[in-house]
């Protein structure tokens, strides 16, 4: 369990200003901590739950919130691109929204097999993944690729909340688990 006075002053930027992150910086090798977090019709997501129980990978896409403009943008591109992610990967979108948001953005915009998940009832999943924005209470644009051991082999934080990104960097991580 991370400390919650674990911080990590101008970790990144939002528009240019420096946000503070808390909790620990995960890099690859890290156990993936386990979390409980909201799904459709508010039920209860754990870490188990995302692997299978540790028999199948996965890809976190962690944004703010899927009603900006970067959030939307990202996942719609993850979603086009779906294709390229290999069979029996997992793929979940974690944000800030509400779970009937997060249901209405994908009404609108089509889920494409993603699964979306909340932390608004708990933020320790930002801070045990070291993402929560400090500031601003929302999670840092991220990703994580997760093994079927439960075990973190990409990670990776954006460094501009406001920019997207590096898909193809994250694609090939899921294809080295």
């Amino acid at each position: 369990m991370i400390s919650e006075d674990t911080e990590r002053p101008n970790a990144v930027t939002f528009r240019g200003t420096p946000m503070t992150l808390a909790g620990t910086a995960l890099t690859a090798g890290d156990p993936a901590p386990p979390f409980a977090l909201t799904g459709a019709g508010l039920a209860r997501v754990t870490l188990a739950d995302v692997t299978a129980n540790n028999s199948r990978p996965a890809l976190l896409i962690v944004v703010p919130s899927l009603d900006t403009p970067t959030c939307s943008v990202e996942t719609l591109t993850f979603q086009k691109r779906a294709a390229e992610l290999p069979a029996g990967l997992a793929v979940y979108v974690i944000s800030s929204d509400l779970p009937f948001a997060q249901a209405r953005w994908a009404d609108a915009n089509g889920s494409e097999g993603f699964t979306y998940l909340s932390n608004y009832r708990d933020p320790s999943f930002g801070r045990d993944y070291g993402v929560l924005v400090k500031e601003i209470g929302l999670l840092a644009r991220s990703l994580f690729v997760i093994n079927a051991y439960g075990m973190i082999t990409y990670a990776h934080v954006v460094p501009e909340i406001a920019s997207e990104p590096d898909y193809d960097a994250a694609i090939a991580a899921t294809h080295a688990v």
